[in-house]
This record gives structure tokens, sequence and C-alpha cells, in this order.
């Protein structure tokens, strides 16, 4: 008989830390592309910051898995924190002596933080049996549900604060970093077995991505990830452009977050019950749906029910493909496995980010131009995704999958 005591006690740690150091996420997307629009010496750079907190998270995805098989989940998310906090500290500066160039250095620290955020879903399943997995990684990801809503409430409080706009939202990410960190101490992961230099440690990354199941389900959370952050990011430039306020985007961006999280209390069930590759199908045909309803207008109602739709969409097929991953490797190649996961999807989220800027500001006469060339470009993007989750499902079954 299975006992997911342990696992359920490490969910409800991880969930707390989602909503407590996860509110830092929403705030800065809420923030960094206006600050970089005052801050940027080109204003196509606007959604820089933003970016460099990806490239940094994709950079460091490798280093934090290698560190955690090493040293331990909870020293890793402690490296996370420090980064965050380390990262507000340089953005705060940066914003009071208005020097973008270290602006951005915060950022790509803050990314250290959005890396070892991403292995929390990870280590929700570490001693989770079988069954359960799936509602781990779902209830892990339902803690966004409340940083969904601290996050830009914070923002609201916090932006006109000071006579510096927005440094005491930095000032407010800081105090987060260090109160979430505590959590972590409570947290009862088995440190990791430390393994013979000749002792077989699994497939090689090439071998790995060879592996169609493990192929797909990285595909698909690359898609369902960069398409959400190339929309979310360019959403408070679009919004504002198009002559609301920055509350106005705040709440956009809220209720995109709670849309993100909030179907993960049942996301995990409905996996469990009807399979991972239909829920990132699901996942898919949301994400075109809120393409269509962006592109159908830019009244606050279209922003709204296009960014839920996202975040709905985001939910599921990300979920999905991170469920269809931990099912496609073995226990020696976990670390392997999560970092290159997490480096590639980072990797593409990171040229999203990029994008989102020059398509908003930079294409086009105007804002609704350029919102409208943000959602175009999710069109070939789905059909890759959807294309190769149809492939896998199409293709003859293997005989055996490697053991857990």
């Amino acid at each position: 008989m299975t006992d997911d005591r342990r696992a359920r006690r490490n969910v409800t740690v991880l969930v707390a830390a989602q909503a407590i150091l996860g509110a830092q996420l929403p705030m800065i997307f809420i923030i960094g592309g206006l600050a970089g629009t005052t801050l940027a010496p080109n204003i196509c750079l606007a959604t820089l910051p933003i970016s460099m907190i990806v490239l940094g998270s994709m950079l460091t995805a490798t280093p934090i898995s290698t560190f955690m098989q090493r040293y331990g989940r909870t020293a890793g998310f402690f490296v996370g924190a420090f980064g965050g906090a380390l990262g507000a500290v340089i953005g705060a500066i940066g914003l009071f002596y208005a020097n973008f160039w270290l602006f951005l250095g915060g950022s790509i620290l803050t990314g250290v933080y959005m890396s070892a955020q991403g292995f929390y879903r990870f280590a929700a399943t570490d001693v989770a049996s079988d069954a359960y997995r799936p509602k781990a990684i779902s209830y892990v990801m339902a803690g966004g549900l409340f940083s969904a809503v601290i996050g830009p409430q914070l923002v609201k409080f916090t932006s006109d604060a000071m006579v510096v706009p927005f440094l005491g939202t930095y000032i407010a990410i800081i105090v987060l970093n260090l109160i979430g960190a505590v959590l972590f101490l409570f947290l009862d992961v088995p440190a990791p077995v430390r393994q013979a230099a000749d002792e077989v440690l699994g497939r090689t990354r090439r071998q790995l991505l060879r592996d169609p199941r493990i192929a797909v389900s990285i595909t698909c959370a690359m898609v369902a990830y960069a398409l959400m952050n190339l929309v979310m990011t360019s959403t408070p430039l679009a919004v504002v452009g198009c002559g609301f306020t920055t509350n106005d985007a705040a709440d956009i961006v809220s209720g995109h977050v709670l849309a993100m999280f909030a179907p993960s209390f049942f996301t995990g069930h409905l996996v469990a019950r009807f399979g991972a590759e239909r829920i990132v199908a699901v996942g898919l045909l949301i994400l075109t749906g809120a393409g269509a309803v962006a592109l159908s207008g830019t009244e606050l109602s279209n922003f709204y029910v296009a960014l839920i739709l996202l975040g709905l969409g985001w939910n599921f097929g990300f979920i999905g493909a991170t469920t269809m991953l931990s099912h496609a490797h073995s226990v020696a190649e976990r670390g392997r496995v999560q970092g290159m996961n997490d480096m590639i999807v980072m990797g593409c989220v990171t040229l999203a980010s990029l994008s989102s800027g020059g398509l908003t500001n930079c294409l086009g006469g105007d804002a609704v131009e350029g919102w409208r060339a943000v959602n175009i470009a999710m069109a070939p993007f789905l059909v890759l995704a959807g294309g190769s989750l149809i492939w896998l499902v199409m293709r003859p079954k293997p005989r055996s999958a490697p053991a857990e």
C-alpha cells in the first residue's frame, strides 16, 4: 500500500511557496515592460527586462537541476529565493538611478528564481506514488492561484508608493523572497543518493531527445509556455497603448494568472482520467481560441477574455506536458531530463519574450497593429505542437517503457 503522506506535506509547502514567492513574477510582468518604456534608450527594447528574466531562467535551468541532483531540492530552492531577492535589489537600484543596463542585470538574477520555481512541480513528484503524481503536479501549480491575487494587488499598492515609479514594488519583492525562503525548511524530500563513478546513469541527452514521448512533451510544453509569455508580455503595453490604465492592465493580468492556476485544482484529476495527451490537445485548442478573441477587437472585454483563455490553455497544455514527461524517464535520468526540458522551454520563452516587444512596439503604426501581429504569430507554433501530438498518438506503441 502506497503512503503519500510525505508527498502531501511537500505539496502543502510548495503550494505556499508558489503563493508567496511566486507573486513576484506577475508583479514583474505587469511593470517590467512599463518600467522598460521609461528607461530603455529605444522603445523597441521596452520588454527586454522581462526577456532577461526568462534568459536568466534558461541559462540556469541545467545548473540548478544539477545542483539539486547533488545537494537536494531544499538547497536549490534557497538559491532560487536568494537570486530573486538579489535581482530585486539590483533592479531597485537601477530604477533609482534610472540605469537601464543595471535594471537588466537585476532581471537576469531574477531569472535564477524563475528557474528554481520551475522545479517546484517536479519536487512534488519525488516521493509521490504514480497515482498521486499528476495530482501533486496540479496542486502545486494551483498555488499560483494565490500569487495571481497577491502579486497584482501589491502592484496597485506599491507602484506609486515612492517618488520613483515602481521602486516600491521592487522593495516588496525583496520582502517576499526573504519571507518565502523560510518555507523550504519544512520540505521533506530525501537527500540525493551519491552514485559510484562507474554506475550506469541512464540515457544520454541525445538518446533522451530521441524518445518520442520526451520529444513531444518538451515540444508541447515549449509551445504552451512560449505563446503564453509572448502574449502576456505584450499585454500591459497593448492595454495602455489602446488608451486604458495601468490598473486596467494589472486587473487583466490578474485575471489571466488566475486562469493559469485555478484549473489546477482539477487538472490533475482530468489528466488521470482522460490521459495527458488529450488534456494537452484541449490546451492547444484553447490557446487557439485566445488568439481568435484577441484578433476580434481591442475593447477591455476582448483583453479580459483573450487573456483568461490564454491562461486556461497554458494550464492544460503545460501540466499535461509535464505529466507526460514525468512518466517518460527513469529516476537516474530525472535531473538530466528535467534540466534539459526547462532549458529548452525557457530558451523558446526567451525568444518569445524578445519578439513580443518588437512585434508590439516596432511592427506597424500603433498599438492595435502590434497587438494583432503578436496574436497572428501564435499560429505556426500551435500547428507545430498539434502536429507533433497527433504524430505521437498515431504512431505504433513501444513494447516497453523506462522503469521508474
